[in-house]
């Protein structure tokens, strides 16, 4: 049965390692490297968090291919940052005519078996064609059925300055970075640039869009409520 799959696999010029990286359309992760011409080390597969953790509170709701896509995004950002800037494969969606081994039952999650047929088939299969991360993983959310980002849209300019609080808050989320309340609130939160979640104590509870314009609405409402008479 044909497995769609959406990968890369990077160079690195002066120790002349290579690391390559894909996700299957059933979340699972595979990564292998190893120096250029020699048997590539494969690492253990990494079972989406979706399916091993299904009740989570923060991951209601969640799509089983939403973590993967994140880790494989992590992966290409960190190999690039250490020095792997040679593009061997550019990043690719690719459909192979090769069974994906099942995935192991949950309560077995070390039970994943390395597939290194299926990185040879990547490399193999992927076309010539340099492209960046993100249009490869759009098309693979496409050939999946799943909703992909509009791009190339106009925005219009904000009227009026974003406050300097504001602004680095901003800053923070566009390189990826977390904002959170501090530790030793019993009732805290955590803003991703995916997600916004409050926790009280070890709980945790995500909230979608709609909630979020719906809190940020309330608390603007009871600032302006509560802000005290200027002179």
């Amino acid at each position: 049965m044909p497995t769609t799959v959406v990968g890369f696999r990077l160079g690195h010029a002066v120790t002349s390692r290579q690391v390559t990286v894909l996700v299957t359309e059933t979340g699972v992760l595979h990564r292998s490297h190893g120096g250029y011409g020699q048997p590539p080390r494969l690492d253990p597969p990494r079972l989406p968090p979706r399916y091993l953790h299904p009740d989570l509170p923060w991951m209601k709701g969640e799509h089983i291919l939403t973590g993967p896509i994140t880790a494989l995004r992590d992966h290409h950002a960190k190999a690039t940052k250490k020095g792997y800037t040679q593009v061997l494969t550019a990043p690719a969606c690719v459909r192979l005519n090769l069974e994906e081994h099942p995935l192991p039952p949950k309560e077995n999650p070390h039970g994943a078996r390395p597939h290194p047929e299926l990185t040879e088939a990547f490399i193999e299969t992927a076309p010539d064609t340099a492209q960046p991360l993100h249009v490869a993983v759009d098309e693979f959310r496409a050939a999946l059925g799943l909703p992909v980002r509009q791009r190339n849209l106009t925005w219009r300019a904000r009227q009026a300055p974003i406050p300097p609080q504001t602004a680095a808050m901003l800053r923070t989320l566009a390189h990826g970075s977390a904002i959170t309340s501090p530790e030793r609130l019993a009732v805290g939160w955590r803003v991703t640039p995916q997600s916004v979640t409050l926790r009280i104590g070890r709980t945790a509870e995500r909230l979608d869009r709609s909630a979020v314009l719906e809190l940020q609405a309330a608390l603007t409402a009871w600032l302006r409520l509560t802000q005290p008479p200027t002179s």
